[in-house]
């Protein structure tokens, strides 16, 4: 036998052995290999998982391929993962060396000019060099890439199915215990097992005691079958009903009571958590849709509620938020080019699309995004809105037209189809607790709005400005006779409400599509908020958003159908309206104007 190829003879028979099993398709593959690779010879079971991979790859006998194959099932490499599925997909390649031996290698980096790669041995990872030292650069169509049957890929497939039990990251061996354990095949049960002892991680070890009793479930004797379903009866995971709804088929179809009873009460365990996560996961979203309510809501509080001032281009203050938002992004990352100014570029040295410098961004957008709105609300206020105070029908359609001319600003701009933003790493992904999923964004924006409700509360009571700002709501005409510049305080209030809703818009970048028309989409769910709470009520405002927001997802839930639960929403809040015109809480005072 040659050097390159050695094997002592029971590893041999053994690989013979495996060989035939794989053209047959047994269903004990993985034990089998287990086993194979306990009985080869200590020299190679000390070679690296490269070295592994390497020798298979210029062995010629398919037996002996498969041995050397064999020993790296259960390593947990993450060079395994990388190498073999280089080889499935012809990646892997045989370098011919001057003395006529093969050298495995891959080819990495960049092609340079002419089409050709730096290649890397497979062995070692090292550079593949020439006599001289100096680095082969190689081109792939040149190349004859490493053999391999389907007895070869299903070899190197139940290797992979494996690698991932061993990775130090908890997330991957629990989808990879789940993967195992729903195929329901019979030979990954000894190496669950095995992991099942070792395993120090709660959530790996509850999912890897699922997949068992999964398993179990379908090839196990009777007592294992009982077992399995008081296991899935304790862990009620949501994601095992369908093969108890399956199982309790099969025990009643076979008349065995007891196991159909089990079955049936691990199935109803599992309904029970279901409506429990349903219950919670409705609420915590009920909750994140009012804050999102409320914080696009309550700068429109101010200038509708507090102002009595009917300004339609409020959702154009929260795109103006949106679009600086996006504005800081570009800036923080690769530039941006805007429409007017051709190829000029805005960007900042030293920062690119990545790491925590980009994810700085909507740090800082988000008091650009108030004091960016707050000035366009100002400047709409001394240009517009100071001479249609007391005016509301004609407030109303000034301001309308201000909103149509903003969007076509913003058209002429950034261009008539939606803008990207990116959500920042720590707004992205989500949690879970007891199979209830929590975003990041969604708990952001919970916090943001309960922030800005006590930043709000606080600045209308407890500073001067707010005192000066709630005299004049209350009695414009006494306030002025008592030296208050009733015209500052004008410019001040709808500034603020304006950067509020600004401050919206930053937020509703990340969850919403960004264009033109961002603004219209909040408009109605804005007035409607203020007016179910009470006009010029904040506490009232509160309610109502969370109030709507509650209803509106508990319908969704419902109904399964997001369009008719917002059309019953509005239905529910006209016929509110019709009881209550007066909204919630009702805002009374002797010198108030209407």
């Amino acid at each position: 036998m040659k050097e390159g190829c050695a094997l002592s003879r029971p590893s041999f028979f053994l690989s013979i052995l495996i060989n035939r099993i794989h053209t047959v398709r047994l269903p004990l593959l993985t034990l089998i290999l287990l086993l194979a690779a306990a009985w080869l010879p200590m020299n190679a079971a000390e070679m690296t998982s490269r070295e592994l991979i390497a020798k298979a790859a210029v062995t010629k006998a398919n037996p002996e391929k498969l041995a050397l194959l064999n020993q790296l099932a259960g390593r947990g490499d993450p060079e395994i993962k990388i190498l073999l599925s280089a080889w499935r997909e012809d990646s892997l390649y045989l370098f011919a060396e001057p003395d006529g031996a093969k050298v495995p290698v891959v080819l990495a980096g960049e092609k340079d000019s002419t089409g050709l790669f730096a290649a890397v041995r497979v062995a070692d990872g090292s550079p593949l060099v020439d006599a001289s030292g100096t680095p082969v650069r190689l081109a792939p169509g040149k190349l004859p890439a490493a053999e391999h049957t389907s007895a070869l890929r299903r070899a190197m497939k139940a290797v992979l199915d494996l690698v991932d039990l061993s990775d130090p990251d908890p997330l991957k061996r629990i989808q990879a215990v789940s993967t195992l354990g729903f195929a329901q095949a019979a030979d990954k049960l000894p190496v669950l097992k095995a992991l099942l002892e070792k395993e120090k991680e709660p959530r790996v070890i509850r999912a890897i005691r699922e997949a068992i009793a999964v398993i179990e479930l379908k090839v196990g004797d009777r007592a294992a079958k009982l077992g399995a379903l008081l296991t899935l009866k304790e862990l009620h995971s949501l994601s095992s009903a369908d093969f108890l709804k399956s199982a309790q088929k099969e025990f009643e179809t076979s008349k065995d009571a007891e196991l159909a009873d089990a079955a049936r009460s691990a199935l109803l365990a599992v309904e029970e958590h279901r409506t429990a996560v349903n219950f919670w996961g409705t609420l915590f979203r009920g909750l994140s849709a009012g804050s999102v309510l409320l914080v696009v809501a309550i700068g429109l509080a101010i200038t509708f509620g507090l102002m009595r001032v009917i300004n339609m281009a409020h959702g154009e203050m929260i795109a103006v938020g949106a679009y600086t938002t996006y504005l800081v992004q570009n800036v923080f990352g690769a530039g941006m080019a805007l429409s007017p100014f051709g190829k000029f570029t805005i960007t900042l040295p030293g920062l690119n699309a990545s790491g925590f410098a980009y994810d700085a961004y909507f740090l800082v957008s988000l008091p650009l995004s108030f004091f960016t709105a707050a000035a366009v609300g100002v400047l709409l206020e001394r240009s517009v809105i100071r001479f249609l105070y007391r005016r509301p029908l004609e407030s109303l359609l000034a301001t309308w037209g201000v909103s149509l001319v903003l969007q076509q600003v913003f058209r002429l701009i950034f261009g008539a189809n939606n803008v990207q933003v990116a959500s920042p790493t720590f707004l992205s992904g989500n949690f879970t607790v007891n199979d209830v999923i929590l975003g990041w964004n969604r708990l952001f924006v919970i916090g943001f709005a309960v922030l800005i409700i006590i930043g709000v509360w606080l600045l209308l009571t407890r500073t001067p400005l707010g005192l000066l700002m709630r005299a004049v709501m209350q009695n414009r005409t006494m306030a002025s006779c008592m030296g208050v510049r009733t015209e500052r305080v004008n410019m001040m209030t709808f500034g603020l409400g304006s950067g509020l809703a600004g401050l919206a818009g930053a937020f509703v970048s990340q969850i919403s599509n960004v264009g033109p028309s961002l603004g219209q989409n909040y408009i109605v769910d804005c007035f409607m908020t203020v007016v179910v709470g009470g006009v010029g009520n904040l506490s009232g405002t509160i309610v109502s958003a969370v109030g709507i927001g509650m209803v509106d997802q508990s319908l969704q839930q419902i109904l399964l159908n997001p369009v008719l639960g917002k059309i019953l929403v509005l239905v529910a809040i006209i016929l509110f309206l019709q009881w209550r015109p007066a909204g919630i809480f009702v805002t009374r005072g002797r010198g108030l104007e209407d």
